[in-house]
């Protein structure tokens, strides 16, 4: 350059700008993470926590003789119909968990599930356990 010269310049290095701009977005995103897992406070002290009274699960086992069991209380099947009715009269929904061993008769399974949903029960489950 010549020192008559006066040509401006037109091109601007924005790299510098961007170098900026990643950076305060970096420091933005880390103070934003950090801040979420909340700051260290002295926590107040409440009374001993209230029981609250949900519907409780009934657990129905076949073995594989064909033995009813009501938790854990042998139980035929009629008086199982007829017990299950009776829960459901104090308690209208509550979940019902029925489990077999591997060598248990299917119909008695069947059996099982035609009194539970006879009961108009309709949270039922089959217990089963993942393989290894």
């Amino acid at each position: 350059m010549q020192a008559g010269d006066n040509k401006s310049y037109d091109d601007i290095n924005v790299t510098p700008m961007v170098d900026l701009y990643l950076v305060l977005l970096l420091i933005f995103i880390i103070m934003t993470t950090a801040g979420v897992q909340g700051v260290k406070v002295n926590l107040p002290s409440a009374g001993a926590p209230s029981k609250l009274e949900g519907p409780k699960m009934q657990a129905i086992t076949v073995d594989n003789s064909g033995n009813i069991k009501l938790n854990a209380e042998a139980i035929s099947l009629g008086d199982l119909e007829s017990k299950l009715g009776a829960i459901k009269a104090k308690t209208p929904e509550f979940p019902v968990v029925v489990r077999g061993d591997t060598q248990t008769p299917y119909q008695s399974i069947m059996d099982v599930l035609d009194v539970v949903g006879r009961s108009g029960i309709t949270q039922i489950a089959l217990a089963t356990k993942p393989k290894k």
